[in-house]
């Protein structure tokens, strides 16, 4: 098998997986490279101590994939499934007064993904682009990732974003690393990770559950599709589609309860005890987590394309089709309408007062959200806002396409083992000072049975797993 390569396809039916995987061996590395039919996919390398043990791997890495139906193919005989963008519309906004924006920041394509922290500004785009930003405006950095961004969420201070590849990456360390595979051919519409549990809403209103370790736990198909609602929290996960919204029992034992609501759910959000949903429909509506009562109404003047809410849910943002935002009481009550200034807000996200909102002309937004900006901005006086510069020397960061190997760790590394254990290849920790019987959140691509990896840190997650922390490299 030595300077060859073996390509093989799996095209399903029906809308089903249609996605390639392709190895290489050369000489002491292997390559490899997978992803949607059509596309150029992802790139993977591995070196090995001989030629034998490189055959050997890429062997093993071809069996398993024609064990789970890949067969071989040629090249470009498929044609690529088109990806789904979500088609939004987004008119001039018609209220009378235009919110105060203390600065924007344009990424060059529509932007869905936003994620405020403490410290610093998320924002992902259709182009693959996601930017990081102080709450000055101050442009920090660049990934780059091979798809659209759908969605950017977090899990404590892990960040991860949804690509319409069908890959979750994490963004936590200096470079991204791909933390979950998602079939190649499934539209991510959003996402949700509570405790290292990913939870994927689809285009077909699906809705699908993959644990810490990339493996499938369980999945439900809701009554209505296109699902662009998807929270969890320790009680259940909450999936709102084209039917309302539906409770599911978080470990997968069944229907909690189902709201219809008014119109076709276009965006979810969640407090402590409610959720919402905003709908297509002109409105958001706040339901109970217990029964799915629809506890309070917000109404809107036009469809709904994404809501957030003030701690404990004190004040509810909703943004519409029509580049307007608004703000209500929590009983329902509008205090305020205003325009954008840079189209339809398509998700958002409130913070010490300020709002911050991605939008259809791919902006990220910065609102004063005050109660004396917000006044001043509705008797006509706003700020001139900032319109925010990338550097010309801006740090961009990529998947790694190889996996570096060392000889010994460093000092400061720690080293984790692949191993078998009945019939799944887990990831422990080798290095003193951890518990030996957790295992290890870890990119299933590169896992191999046997292998010793170097990491740079290893962070414990709340369900008793560790998650990695900067650079894996493998230890030969």
């Amino acid at each position: 098998m030595s300077g060859n390569t073996t390509y093989l396809e799996l095209s399903q039916d029906g809308g089903g997986a249609h996605k390639f995987y392709e190895v290489t061996v050369d000489g002491l590395n292997v390559t490899v490279r997978y992803g949607r039919i059509g596309t150029a996919g992802q790139v993977q390398a591995s070196a090995f101590p001989t030629a034998e043990k490189a055959r050997a791997a890429a062997a093993r890495k071809v069996g398993e994939k024609v064990r789970k139906g890949y067969a071989p193919a040629v090249r470009g005989g498929r044609a690529a499934r088109p990806v789904t963008r979500r088609q939004v519309a987004s008119a001039p906004s018609t209220a009378r007064a235009v919110a105060p924006v203390l600065w924007r920041f344009r990424t060059g394509a529509a932007a869905f993904g936003i994620h405020i922290s403490e410290d610093r500004c998320w924002v992902g785009n259709e182009a693959g682009d996601v930017y990081t930003l102080g709450h000055d405006g101050e442009v920090l950095a660049r990934y780059q990732l091979p798809d659209g961004v759908k969605c950017l969420v977090a899990d404590d201070f892990w960040i991860y974003a949804g690509c319409d590849d069908g890959t979750v990456y994490d963004l936590s360390a200096k470079l991204p690393f791909a933390a979950y595979e998602i079939a190649s051919d499934v539209d991510i519409f959003w996402l949700d990770i509570h405790e290292g549990v990913l939870n994927v809403a689809d285009r077909n209103g699906g809705l699908t559950v993959i644990d810490h370790e990339d493996e499938y736990q369980w999945s439900r198909k809701s009554t209505g599709s296109h699902a662009w609602m998807v929270r969890r929290d320790d009680r259940a996960v909450y999936h709102g589609h084209g039917s309302g919204v539906t409770a599911y029992a978080q470990d997968g034992g069944g229907e909690l309860w189902h709201t219809a609501t008014t119109g076709s759910v276009l965006f979810g959000w969640q407090e402590d005890h409610s959720v919402y949903a905003g709908t297509n429909r002109h409105v958001v509506q706040r339901l109970s987590k217990t029964d799915g009562a629809v506890e309070a109404t917000y109404r809107c003047d036009a469809a709904v394309y994404s809501c957030a809410t003030a701690p404990g849910g004190r004040y509810v943002f909703a943004a519409d089709c029509a580049s307007s935002v608004y703000c209500f009481t929590a009983d329902g009550t509008r205090l305020w309408k205003l325009g954008t200034g840079s189209g339809s807000a398509l998700s958002m996200q409130y913070l010490d007062e300020k709002l911050y909102m991605v939008t259809t002309e791919g902006s990220l937004v910065c609102v004063d959200a005050s109660e004396a900006a917000i006044a001043a901005a509705q008797s006509g006086t706003v700020p001139v806002p900032l319109d925010v510069k990338s550097a010309a020397a801006l740090p961009t960061y990529a998947p790694a396409t190889t996996v570096r190997t060392v000889t010994a760790p460093p000092a400061s590394g720690v080293v984790v083992e692949c191993v078998q254990e009945s019939g799944r290849l887990r990831v422990h920790v080798v290095s003193d000072g951890y518990e030996p019987s957790w295992n290890v959140q870890f990119p299933r691509h590169i896992r191999q049975a046997g292998a010793r990896y170097v990491v740079e840190a290893l962070s414990p997650a709340a369900s008793g797993f560790y998650r990695v922390r900067g650079e894996i490299q493998r230890l030969l």
